[in-house]
């Protein structure tokens, strides 16, 4: 099933059929997304109607935030999960000024029902929308017995007595939990992107990288870390180390980056996608004097992450010049 994605509050309908629809944010798909994606898409087949979702780029809170607001996944992870879910309408509506001013009642006539045609509408318990956040799941439940639908409010999904929420996978990220946050997410915590160009610095350390950009995207961790990448579409097995941040020895970027180092690599990863599964964190970015000091830390980053990652530690002192990484 091809995922078709929308980003428009008006236009046609999008499922003339009907459609089973779930609201939210979705940041990081963990379990309790999951749980109501799951619901969505075995009533759609059940109904016979189209397995739907209504989320925001950015995030709500992200929009009316002073400070950035890291992030679980991109707009194409989500779009990714999504489709892994069976989700076939995917209305990603651009959050934005016009839209915050749009009145609860007005996002459920114009947007639930005319983009959607939904005949069941799924939601957190404490979902909230529309101007202010005036709208509710009893709004929702009052409109649709006037307009056609059911509401739905899926009770939160719980691990070891603990609501599972993007927040609090966000705090247990950034405190380095990553075995606690995969628990909640499903998953390992992974950030992928294409392989791009960089100023080749690490290569001329003895330690090449493949770089990625995360643009505008804020990430929930930074440091050095124990890594495992996956190259293309294989599966996250290659041990490295990573860092994320913005390189403060050399001030190079103004943005956050993402350097992995696999390690006994041989090969050229320019323009293609890899994926970085974060195992361990070593230790915080740091500034050090000069160059020497930062390849020493660098040596040092690497006998630690090969022991966290279960491999021989041992490393030969002379700077490692094999491999394409950048």
């Amino acid at each position: 099933m091809t995922l078709r994605l929308h980003r428009d509050v008006d236009g046609p309908c999008l499922a003339p059929e009907g459609s089973v629809v779930a609201i939210g944010a979705f940041d990081g798909l963990h379990l309790g997304h999951q749980a109501i994606l799951s619901e969505v898409r075995q009533r759609a087949e059940a109904r016979g109607l189209a397995p739907a979702v209504i989320t925001f780029e950015p995030l709500p809170r992200a929009f009316f935030s002073k400070e950035p607001v890291p992030r679980l996944s991109g707009v194409r992870e989500k779009a990714e999960g999504m489709t892994a879910a069976g989700i076939r309408e995917l209305l990603s509506l651009r959050f934005d000024h016009a839209l915050t001013a749009m009145s609860a009642e007005d996002f459920v006539r114009r947007v639930i029902v005319g983009r959607m045609a939904a005949r069941e509408v799924w939601v957190g318990e404490d979902f909230r929308f529309g101007h202010r956040r005036g709208g509710d799941f009893a709004l929702l439940q009052a409109m649709g017995a006037d307009l056609g639908f059911t509401a739905h409010a899926v009770p939160p999904v719980l691990v070891d007595g603990e609501r599972v929420s993007s927040s609090r996978v966000r705090t247990l990220l950034a405190e380095g939990r990553f075995g606690e946050a995969a628990r909640l997410l499903g998953r390992p915590f992974v950030i992928d992107g294409h392989v791009e160009h960089g100023q080749q610095l690490g290569r001329t350390l003895g330690y090449p990288t493949a770089n990625v950009h995360l643009s505008e995207r804020v990430s929930p961790i930074h440091g050095i870390f124990a890594v495992r990448i996956g190259i293309g579409d294989g599966p996250c097995s290659w041990p490295g180390v990573a860092s994320l941040g913005y390189r403060p020895t050399v001030n190079e970027v103004r943005e956050p980056l993402l350097e992995a180092h696999l390690f006994d690599f041989s090969g050229d990863l320019y323009g293609q996608r890899i994926g970085v599964e974060f195992v361990r964190k070593l230790r915080d970015e740091e500034k050090f004097d000069g160059l020497d000091a930062l390849t020493a830390q660098m040596r040092q980053d690497e006998i630690a992450a090969r022991q966290a990652l279960g491999m021989n530690p041992i490393l030969v002192d002379a700077p490692k010049t094999h491999g394409s990484q950048r």
